[in-house]
């Protein structure tokens, strides 16, 4: 049993109102809902800060709660909507980010499990293998190395884990792409949102890794069905749009 938050702003730095983009005559974040539409989540909220998502979407007889608009990420954000819903600190929450229409439901479902599965985790997440060496060495796709029985150590831009000696094209077979799906419990929230931005979230600009330096445990393991790309620019918006063309 589980809830998804899906966080919507209307401000993004590289796409401008990219929640209303339109797609099909819908707009982005409507399809997202969608997708959490039809997983087993007791309930699915969108979480906006901007009248204008909230009208949009409760065109289409969503459930919206307005949030704070200073909110620095999008983890207050599901903090501030827990607490609002009055959730029991033991719920699951699930972070279906607004610009991910294409996310598979199995995956919702598989990170909720995961966290369910694991009573001492604060967060579950998922990863996928990375394949080639540009994605390896670009640091806007987020790296992650873990134990053996699937506990995150560490996130970064930078290709870890790295191989010394190893040439530029080389990629490790336990190179991990992670995935920004996630499962919280709302305990974590609460904690999270109380506590101030950690040294090493601040250098490599990862939230996570403040829950890591605060001595949460976080769940990984590889998504179930592959991953699709979500919307950051408006090439990746005209690519979504041919993929979901009618």
């Amino acid at each position: 049993m589980y809830h998804i938050v899906i966080p919507a702003r209307y401000g993004s730095t590289r796409l401008p109102a990219k929640a209303l983009a339109d797609i099909n005559g819908k707009p982005l974040v409507y399809w997202v809902w969608r997708q959490a539409m039809q997983s087993k989540a007791v309930s699915v909220t969108v979480a906006t800060d901007d009248v204008r998502i909230q009208e949009a979407m409760m065109i289409h007889g969503a459930e919206v709660v307005m949030t704070d608009p200073d909110h620095p990420s999008g983890t207050d954000r599901l903090a501030e909507v827990a607490r609002l819903k009055d959730w029991d600190s033991s719920a699951i929450v699930v972070n279906l980010q607004g610009d991910e229409p294409l996310m598979p439901v199995a995956n919702l479902e598989q990170v909720a499990d995961l966290l369910n599965g694991h009573p001492e985790a604060s967060i579950a997440t998922l990863c996928e293998p990375i394949e080639t060496a540009d994605a390896f060495h670009d640091t806007s796709v987020v790296k992650v190395v873990s134990d053996a029985s699937g506990r995150a150590h560490y996130f970064s831009r930078s290709p870890i884990p790295h191989v010394r000696g190893a040439d530029e094209a080389f990629v490790p077979a336990e190179a991990r792409r992670h995935v920004g799906l996630y499962a919280y419990r709302v305990s974590f929230l609460a904690d999270f949102a109380s506590q101030p931005v950690a040294p090493l979230e601040q250098l490599e600009s990862l939230e996570q890794l403040r829950a890591l330096h605060c001595g949460h445990e976080i769940r990984i393991a590889d998504a179930i069905e592959p991953v699709p790309a979500g919307v950051d620019t408006q090439k990746d918006l005209d690519a979504v749009r041919r993929l979901m063309a009618p």
